[in-house]
């Protein structure tokens, strides 16, 4: 996915900026998103119990403002992240910082996202003298937002972006997003971050719960290693620069917008997981024919996060045996000699048995960018799909030597 937007997709009243402030050994580090008016905003966070103190300061913002936000501000290389009362204190300076920059503005209408490594000190002098100039080169151009998805970026291999429009009145309404993550990937509202901004007119409750809904179905249901990172966050705000009418109950317009936030999460949340620290396959599972979605979901879940199951799909195996087995501890009430599994269209189990099947075609197929895997209890009307990738010597590399 590019990593640029043309400026036909950029939703008015927007403008984006990054620079290189030293708190990675090299590349942009900090990135910041101005909405020039005030913009509704929403935002889901990590609910691992251990939050960074940027996760803390943005709650308190949103609160604070009554959801009245106008800039982010993001930070890679470091988590600020148990780092104590200085932690919290950086975070409250950075906002104070932009939010003056910016015109006498009070700092709880900035939110403040960092991402990196957990516990190291962060050096907010660092990011207070790079803020001014910061705020000044902010520009409302697609160069300017792709700069802006680069610093944002820790071990990602590739910047990820995603864009939607929908006529609204006669008015076209855009919708624009980026985010951030490889590894320690398993949101539950990794380290993961999204932001998103729409010209669209919304009042803060329906946008919140219009992400909500969005993330459930997109971001919820990936997973690389099983992991919720400290730092997890999506945020969008919407200004109602469009001059579309404003949205204000869930009518068809609330649809359009729910269709196109969602359509934007879910490009969002695959890039992700095809972009997992040492992934060469995404691997989309799902799981029908459980007691309910939920325990669907609980299925599909432990499925995408078995280490057994996800080497195996790196060496293209078919070893269906490791599926079964990791559906059969997801903790879910089933018969499993009711149970048929299907790799990549092929049908290698049924009736908890190995139906007679092609290895070599099995593992050919097995070798694509996209590997489906399909799961039938035979035992409800639940279903569920999870979207994961392939475990590689890679993944151990990145991540035994991440701090060193």
């Amino acid at each position: 996915m590019s990593a640029s937007a043309s400026n036909s997709e950029l939703p008015r009243g927007f403008s984006f900026a990054a620079t290189a402030c030293g708190l990675k050994k090299s590349g942009l580090d900090l990135a910041l998103l101005v909405s020039e008016t005030p913009a509704a905003a929403a935002a889901v966070f990590t609910k691992n119990r251990v939050q960074a103190a940027p996760v803390l300061a943005s709650q308190a913002h949103l609160r604070k403002s009554r959801n009245k936000i106008r800039g982010i501000i993001v930070n890679s290389g470091n988590a600020n992240c148990c780092t104590g009362p200085e932690g919290y204190a950086a975070s409250a300076a950075t906002t104070l910082k932009v939010a003056r920059e910016l015109g006498r503005l009070h700092p709880s209408q900035i939110l403040v996202c960092s991402t990196g490594v957990i516990g190291a000190p962060l050096r907010v002098e660092k990011i207070l003298r790079a803020v001014p100039d910061l705020v000044r080169a902010r520009r409302a151009s697609s160069s300017a937002f792709a700069q802006f998805t680069r610093a944002i970026m820790t071990t990602d291999t590739r910047p990820k972006r995603a864009a939607a429009q929908f006529r609204l009145g006669g008015k076209w309404v855009r919708l624009l997003g980026c985010c951030k993550g490889a590894g320690m990937i398993q949101p539950n509202m990794a380290t993961m971050l999204a932001f998103l901004a729409t010209d669209a007119a919304i009042p803060p409750a329906m946008l919140q719960r219009a992400l909500r809904r969005a993330v459930a179905a997109t971001f919820n249901c990936i997973t690389v290693d099983g992991d919720t990172s400290t730092n997890d966050t999506v945020a969008i705000l919407a200004n109602g620069e469009s001059g579309a009418r404003k949205i204000t109950r869930e009518g068809a317009d609330y649809k359009k917008f729910s269709a196109a936030l969602e359509s934007v999460c879910r490009k969002l949340a695959l890039a992700i997981v095809a972009d997992g620290e040492g992934a060469q396959r995404v691997i989309e599972i799902e799981v029908c024919g459980a007691p309910s979605d939920r325990a669907a979901g609980e299925i599909a879940r432990t499925i995408a996060n078995s280490p057994l199951v996800k080497t195996a799909l790196a060496g293209a195996d078919p070893n269906w045996g490791r599926i079964l087995a990791a559906a059969g501890r997801a903790g879910v009430a089933f018969d499993f000699q009711r149970v048929s599994i299907r790799l990549t269209g092929i049908t290698v189990c049924r009736r908890g048995r190995e139906h007679p099947f092609s290895e070599r075609v099995a593992h050919k197929r097995m070798l694509a960018k996209h590997v489906p895997i399909a799961v039938d209890l035979h035992s409800g009307r639940g279903r569920a799909r999870m979207w994961t990738c392939d475990f590689t010597g890679e993944y151990v590399d990145i991540n035994a030597s991440y701090r060193t």
